[in-house]
């Protein structure tokens, strides 16, 4: 107990000076623990213009938990480079983000390579429920969860709904139909091309072909047994259904250049009667010359086989760094809410990740499209959910480019794609 007996010798207005500065001091060694308990940052990178949408949702999970302060870094556009970014950090050592946003992609890879925390023993019972099973299945690797999902993605085939009405055709279901169609439309001078789709180097045109090769039965690899399929016939079909477009002129020779982009801009100017391509197109077609005169379907398939559609989208995993992993998993619990998914869709237009909110009156209001869209990701096909996907990927691109443009046979082309598959899979 503090003894507040004063000297007598001391003025009075000394004496009481000296007490009210004794009782501040009690006051503050009392208080001072509470008051500088600052909050736990829980720190997260992604593309510069996604971190400026995710600011209301930062806001309000902030108000929520006044003990976790969520501090978005703005990266790179480039999801590459986003990627490199959050390698680089892992690799030298002690990174410094807890949560890691991260494209469905690169999780074989992070998780392989020990940089993301096993999220299983955070879940609780029902925790998985009501999230499309791509998504889910896209955030496993050997069995065991690290990813949540945010926001879904999924390719498919879009088509001029007035263009077959006027010619008198249903929406084509097989890979045959699609070409018979196209090469119809462009005869009648409906359109100037038939069919386009991504054919460049890159991700992309890997992302295109997994839904052409499930589409005629075929696989890449096996996750489980890491066999490789891209030299049997099924997918020597593919490739060479991909070369038939061309031939026939029903896609531009260009084609093998293009990205997102350039096929987007040519449906939205009305130059295409079919185009494969993301979600993201539909908002903006809808702002276009062909607004209320296109719909969207699974992209079609051969005979007997299903249609597939690429599993893309981002979630939340947390770093195996990270000082907070429980604080983290707050987070994650917050933005793969059902409510956080609602607010962020209906800002920004993302495909949600929970099945729900496809039927959602409030997004239905604003996104109509989303009743159909439904039925395109929940038929999805992933990637190879392998360690070295990265390489795997840029083995198939190179070896299906130069079948695309004619430097080898479909055959030969796949041939050495599966050798060189396989070589890198046994290593």
């Amino acid at each position: 107990m503090v003894n507040l007996k004063l000297p007598l010798k001391l003025p009075p207005w000394l004496r009481w000076l000296t007490v009210g500065l004794v009782i501040f001091g009690l006051i503050q060694s009392f208080s001072t623990p509470v008051l500088s308990q600052e909050p736990i940052q829980i720190r997260v990178m992604m593309h510069a213009s996604e971190a400026q949408q995710w600011q209301p949702l930062k806001a309000d999970f902030e108000e929520q938990n006044p003990d976790i302060r969520l501090d978005i870094v703005a990266g790179p556009n480039d999801t590459n480079l986003v990627e490199d970014l959050y390698a680089s950090a892992f690799l030298l050592g002690d990174s410094p983000y807890d949560l890691i946003y991260a494209d469905i992609a690169w999780i074989p890879k992070f998780a392989a390579a020990g940089w993301l925390r096993p999220l299983d023993d955070y879940l609780e019972p029902g925790d998985l429920d009501g999230f499309l099973s791509g998504d889910i299945e896209g955030g496993r690797y050997r069995d065991m969860l690290y990813r949540m999902p945010f926001r879904s993605d999924a390719g498919m085939l879009y088509y001029r709904t007035d263009l077959l009405t006027e010619a008198g055709y249903d929406p084509p279901q097989t890979f045959t139909d699609l070409l018979e169609i196209s090469q119809s439309l462009q005869d009648q001078g409906l359109t100037d091309w038939g069919f386009v789709w991504q054919g460049r180097q890159y991700e992309g045109l890997a992302a295109m072909f997994v839904e052409i090769l499930a589409g005629h039965g075929g696989y890449w690899v096996d996750p489980e047994t890491l066999d490789v399929g891209l030299d049997e016939p099924e997918a020597i079909a593919a490739v060479e259904f991909l070369r038939e477009t061309i031939a026939q002129g029903i896609s531009p020779p260009g084609v093998t250049t293009y990205a997102e982009e350039e096929t987007r801009r040519l449906f939205q100017n009305g130059r295409t009667a079919f185009l494969r391509n993301w979600p993201y197109v539909f908002p903006l077609a809808s702002d276009s010359p062909i607004a209320g005169k296109f719909a969207i379907q699974p992209m079609v398939h051969a005979p007997g086989q299903e249609s597939g559609a690429c599993q893309g989208g981002w979630g939340m995993a947390i770093s195996a760094t990270s000082r907070h992993p429980r604080e983290t998993w707050r987070v994650i619990q917050y933005l793969t809410s059902t409510e956080a998914q609602r607010n962020y869709i209906l800002a920004n237009g993302y495909v949600p990740s929970r099945i729900a909110l496809f039927s959602d009156p409030e997004v239905l209001a604003k996104y109509p499209h989303y009743a159909d869209l439904l039925s395109v990701v929940k038929n999805s096909t992933l990637r190879p959910p392998v360690a070295q996907y990265a390489q795997v990927s840029d083995i198939l691109q190179r070896f299906l480019s130069a079948a695309l443009t004619e430097r080898l046979t479909p055959e030969r082309a796949m041939a050495q794609a599966a050798a060189e598959t396989r070589r890198l899979l046994v290593q």
